[in-house]
């Protein structure tokens, strides 16, 4: 059974942000991004339940980008709360949002 996924809008802000942002390095490649985000969001959709790295906050990386999709799980509604997409090349201290 697949989980239900809900979205901080923070999560979607920064995903476009992104798409625009690669979209002005090389033509495509704003679309190349947001499909490698929705093959990551479709993985944890179908299986959400990999390890735990801080608060109960779940990450799974993109495969072809520094970037990695933070979540938490409510096992009882089937729902993935998607809280944030992090550039795992940025500094946290400066760029990620607490």
């Amino acid at each position: 059974m697949r989980f239900k996924l809900k979205a901080d809008k923070r999560a979607l802000d920064e995903l476009q942000k992104q798409v625009d942002y690669y979209n002005e390095e090389q033509r495509g490649l704003g679309k190349r991004f947001k499909d490698a985000v929705s093959d990551a969001i479709k993985s944890v959709r179908k299986n959400p339940f990999y390890n735990i790295r801080y608060d109960y906050i779940r990450c799974f990386p993109l495969k072809k980008f520094p970037f990695m999709l933070h979540f938490t799980v409510d096992e009882k509604e089937k729902i993935v709360f998607l809280h944030a997409i992090i550039n795992t090349s940025k500094n946290p201290e400066t760029s990620w949002v607490k």
